[in-house]
């Protein structure tokens, strides 16, 4: 069963499962009784977002190419860190037999750590569904 990247807060899709949100933060003016029912997602797995000075960073500035490459060497060393990879190694194996998804807010996926995490976990054995 494939592993599912979305974007928090859009309608789930079809036979999607559990929905993890791979965010630092909860999203803004929402209760938290509310995350699963308004499509954000079931459970808050904030250890595969980046760390806050990693997104401090990232907003700061509008992407550039150089900006990106960077950004996404920074996520990668920070996700090779012991008990991201173990979380990918359990979500890698989880995907042979469980729905589920992982996403982040950001309307562009092209600028998006969800983008990049995808390949940690293909690397880790996860079967991953096509990019939309």
């Amino acid at each position: 069963m494939p592993i599912h990247v979305v974007r928090l807060g859009t309608p789930r899709l079809p036979n999607e499962g559990l929905r993890l949100g791979t965010v630092r933060r909860p999203p803004r003016g929402v209760r938290k009784s509310e995350f699963a029912r308004r499509d954000f997602y079931d459970v808050w797995l904030p250890e595969l977002a980046p760390s806050a000075p990693l997104v401090s960073w990232a907003l700061a500035d509008p992407w550039t190419p150089v900006r990106w490459r960077r950004y996404e060497r920074l996520y990668r060393r920070e996700m090779a860190q012991p008990a991201p990879r173990h979380l990918i190694a359990t979500l890698a194996a989880l995907s042979a037999t469980t729905s589920f998804s992982v996403g982040c807010y950001c309307a562009d996926e092209t600028c998006c750590h969800r983008a990049i995490l995808r390949e940690p976990l293909a690397d880790a054995g996860a079967l991953m569904s096509p990019r939309p």
